[in-house]
């Protein structure tokens, strides 16, 4: 399984750390790839060194793309290329995913209208075509979105279970000592 995970400056570093960390350790091949400068900085000053220019992945072969979220979402919804990528990958069929502010990629691409949907509180008013959920992490088709860094382990964990298998996720979570809270 091969996961695609574009970051841009500005990104939220607990939401791409986690995500690039909970699959890499479920055996994806995850690369992560630079919209912008190929080091990346966070909004809070943790910069991470991609793997490869966005333009120069193999996007045609991915199983999955997860689009962290943070200030870099702004970056991501104005890049055609990041659009493009998605837009193919949804018509593929493959995993879409993204949490925090970055399910508003999505909707701008048309792929959330009559879906559920969740995304951080703040991004609710962008939120206009989806049947708007407040869950944690919310799946829909080939879609899953999440709320934020806070469910960000839950969100990941998702993301392996539709790419690895139930027991791979069940597997990690119990290796990093993580409970899914009951809601």
């Amino acid at each position: 399984m091969r996961a695609l995970v574009p970051l841009a400056e500005g990104f939220e570093e607990i939401e791409a750390v986690t995500i690039i960390d909970v699959l890499r350790r479920a055996g994806i091949d995850v690369t992560v790839a630079a919209v912008g400068a190929m080091r990346a900085t966070g909004s809070h000053g943790i910069s991470i060194e991609c793997d490869a220019p966005l333009a120069a992945c193999d996007h045609e072969h991915i199983d999955a793309i997860v689009l962290p979220g943070g200030p870099a979402t702004r970056r991501l919804l104005e890049s055609p290329e990041v659009r493009a990528v998605v837009m193919r990958a949804a018509a593929r069929g493959a995993l879409v995913a993204a949490v925090c502010a970055a399910p508003t990629v999505l909707e701008a691409c048309g792929l959330l209208k009559g879906k559920r949907a969740t995304s951080h509180p703040d991004q609710v008013p962008e939120m206009k075509d989806c049947i708007y959920m407040e869950d944690a992490v919310v799946e829909d088709g080939n879609i899953i979105t999440s709320r934020g860094a806070g469910t960000a382990i839950e969100f990941a964990a998702a993301v392996v279970k539709r790419l690895a298998g139930e027991n791979a996720a069940r597997d990690i979570l119990a290796r990093i000592q993580y409970r899914i809270p009951a809601r």
